[in-house]
């Protein structure tokens, strides 16, 4: 059935507007004057469905709070998890908890790239619409309200894992305590007697980034440190901006004799710009991860590094996302798991100079 072509009279917008909050399908398209069908397609993501058309369904949809029962259509036996970036050893530890739920409840995984964005494009959005998966993951990534309210209104559940800013209280999550997690590194360098103790942060527009650097700034303060905003460096979570941060550090005239790196990849970076300035570690400099990647335990030397439990952070975020897609409400939506420092190698006291 093609759309109506005669949109309802102006007089009687009251009267062909759905009064309920919440509106079945059959009232959606009559306000929208298009035939079910037409409201359906736009619901599953067909393309075949006038750009007008779709906008004008979907304001109706957000409007009076449609949501599509659960059970109405059949829903595809995927896990959609998309990624800002995918390419690190990081992304895989979490491609590996979500598989391992997915193995255990018979589904499979589709996997996303955003290509850096911090929110996934509309074609991402209308791809999920057409496959109908059993719930969504998102990592450091988030939706804006108009993509979130489409998911909703199709019933499908998300989660996101890490997120990049506050997702509020109403948008289910997982993360870990990253403030915690930066007090428990940069407290261990002070307590083997370091006091200019180097940082070399995530991007400021992250938020397990900000929290890494509190907890920095608290360790510092409670240990009596000043800090030196000159030992503090920002960059991207990969190699080579930790070692180009690192290199702007080792080369201060007063250089730290530690590093507390934002992850295990800007870490790899320190330890190429000690080794290029002709420095031992932990002998002339001590550094400290965030993550405990598989690969910090055979680097040379094997890195002292903040446990964040990635894996299980995945494994909490696809159950959770798979109990909401089951109508199960858990006790609660937002979630922080404990990191741990594991100390290895890679820290010391500080040389005598």
């Amino acid at each position: 059935m093609s759309p109506a072509k005669v949109q309802p009279p102006q007089e009687k917008a009251s009267v062909d507007e759905p009064s309920e909050s919440t509106a079945t399908l059959a009232e959606i398209a009559r306000a929208a004057g298009v035939s079910a069908p037409t409201v359906s397609k736009v619901l599953n993501g067909r393309a075949d469905v006038a750009p007008g058309t779709r906008t004008r369904v979907e304001e109706l949809l957000l409007r009076h709070g449609y949501r599509r029962r659960r059970g109405a259509s059949q829903q595809s036996q995927l896990i959609d998890l998309v990624f800002h970036e995918l390419d690190s050893a990081w992304a895989m530890e979490v491609v590996r908890g979500v598989e391992n739920v997915a193995r255990e409840e018979g589904l499979s995984l589709v996997l996303s790239e955003s290509a850096g964005r911090l929110t996934p494009g509309q074609t991402w959005v209308d791809g999920v619409l057409a496959r109908r998966p059993a719930g969504v993951i998102l990592v450091l990534s988030d939706l804006d309200a108009a993509q979130r309210a489409q998911l909703t209104s199709r019933s499908i559940p998300f989660v996101v894992v890490d997120p990049a800013g506050d997702p509020g209280d109403d948008i289910p999550s997982v993360g870990a305590a990253n403030w915690q997690g930066g007090l428990a590194a940069t407290r261990h360098l002070t307590g083997l007697g370091h006091r200019r103790v180097g940082i070399i942060g995530g991007p400021a527009r992250m938020m397990c980034s900000r929290a890494r650097l509190d907890g920095y700034r608290a360790a510092l303060e409670t240990s009596g440190v000043p800090m030196d905003p000159e030992l503090v460096r920002e960059g991207e979570f990969n190699h080579e901006d930790g070692y180009t941060a690192a290199l702007e550090l080792l080369r201060l005239p007063e250089p730290p004799t530690a590093v507390f790196a934002g992850n295990d990849l800007q870490a790899l970076g320190v330890y190429e710009a000690a080794r290029e300035l002709g420095l031992r570690i932990p002998e002339d400099l001590s550094v400290v991860g965030f993550d405990d990647l598989p690969l910090t335990r055979w680097i040379g030397p094997p890195l002292t590094t903040v446990r964040q439990p990635l894996i299980e952070m995945a494994e909490t975020a696809a159950r959770l996302v798979l109990d909401l897609g089951r109508g199960r409400q858990p006790a609660t939506t937002r979630v922080d798991l404990a990191t741990s420092l594991v100390v290895r190698s890679s820290t010391a006291p500080p040389a005598q100079r």
